[in-house]
């Protein structure tokens, strides 16, 4: 929902006066934008939103949104409010007259601290870009402002976690440690593509991974069936088979991938709009011309193998399997994100192939009781 006197229009046209002059940023897809914000979004079962927005005149010029989800309430066992959509110009009083908005709705809920940003939620967008203004977004990350984390911090708020994106060449020379460690598993370890004929069976099976994968992570959120069952279908519409990677243990599955094309580079010059001829450059970019790059949004390895070089060797494993068919159709780039700051697993396994950090973002928070 959006606030009193603004429209979903308005919400989504704020971010053009904040990044009019940033050459990096890629506005999304109207249409996107309006089917994840929709109230028949699985997402919205399980948390509540409102939204507020900013006009210079008729013009949206700020946003801000806040949320409660009732699954982090759960399984924390505490009244912690997320803020999101937080896009302003670099004005201190309008920002911090934004935040007190979203702070007040989220006190007058009975919330105690707020976290964020979210977009909407934390198995969506998060997170606030602090390092690597330098280049474009990859498809389902945020851009962001060298400012914003001044407007934050000025505000009272502090860092709760760092997120990470590394970029990583998938026609890299796999290490020998990683050869060693996929070999010593022998028949036992199996990797296979996405079989479209059990799709609902597939996806299912990866959101238990999923799941079980992330359970420990910070702020984790478990998806539902409803939730990851849309992405999933959406997502499938995108991929070849073979840019997803399955890996079993001993016949059960353990460990997947999703490797998604870079959407944002297909559309960086499509002003959000499809019609009259955006849809038509798009389908080409993607199915003929295909994007350079590409980008790892999806990944786990089953809370049982972690830790162990059984766990390393599955995610080598899909991680070198999904490498060769994006190595085939041209990709010379691939973001793997977001990683946690302290994930030192995951982190030493990017960089044992070569990967760098290529963008930093932080997650911010503020006791409001």
């Amino acid at each position: 929902m959006v606030g009193a006197g603004a429209t979903l229009r308005d919400l989504l046209a704020a971010p053009r006066a904040v990044y009019a002059d940033d050459p990096h940023w890629v506005e999304p897809l109207y249409w996107e934008r309006r089917s994840a914000l929709s109230p028949k979004h699985p997402l919205f079962a399980h948390l509540r939103w409102q939204s507020w927005v900013a006009f210079d005149g008729q013009r949206p010029i700020a946003r801000i949104s806040a949320q409660l989800d009732a699954l982090h309430e759960a399984r924390y066992s505490e009244r912690a409010g997320y803020f999101g959509l937080f896009d302003v110009p670099n004005n201190p009083p309008l920002a911090k007259a934004l935040l007190q908005t979203a702070e007040s709705w989220l006190r007058d809920q009975g919330a105690s601290r707020i976290v964020g940003p979210f977009n909407l939620g934390i198995n969506q967008e998060l997170g606030l870009l602090v390092d690597g203004f330098d280049a474009p977004p990859y498809f389902m990350m945020p851009h962001g402002r060298p400012y914003f984390a001044e407007l934050l911090e000025g505000a009272g708020y502090r860092c709760a976690q760092e997120l990470l994106a590394y970029l990583i060449r998938p026609d890299f020379d796999a290490p020998p440690v990683m050869r060693r460690l996929i070999e010593r598993q022998g028949q036992r370890l199996t990797v296979s593509t996405l079989d479209r004929k059990q799709l609902d069976a597939q996806i299912e099976t990866m959101r238990q991974i999923f799941n079980d994968a992330w359970a420990d992570n910070w702020g984790f959120v478990p998806f539902t069936e409803a939730e990851f069952s849309a992405l999933g279908r959406e997502l499938a519409m995108l991929l070849t088979d073979d840019a997803v990677q399955i890996a079993c243990y001993d016949g059960e599955p353990a460990a997947f991938i999703v490797m998604l094309p870079n959407i944002n580079e297909a559309i960086a010059d499509l002003g959000g709009r499809l019609l009259p001829f955006g849809w038509a450059k798009l389908l080409w970019r993607l199915k003929v011309r295909h994007p350079r790059t590409s980008r790892v949004p999806l990944m786990g390895v089953r809370k049982a193998f972690q830790n162990r070089p059984v766990g390393s060797a599955l995610a080598m494993a899909v991680m070198d399997a999904v490498r060769h068919g994006a190595t085939r159709r041209g990709v010379r780039q691939v973001e793997m994100s977001w990683i946690l700051a302290d994930n030192q697993g995951m982190r030493s396994i990017c960089e044992t192939i070569g990967g760098h950090i290529s963008k930093r973002y932080r997650m911010y928070e503020k006791t409001i009781d």
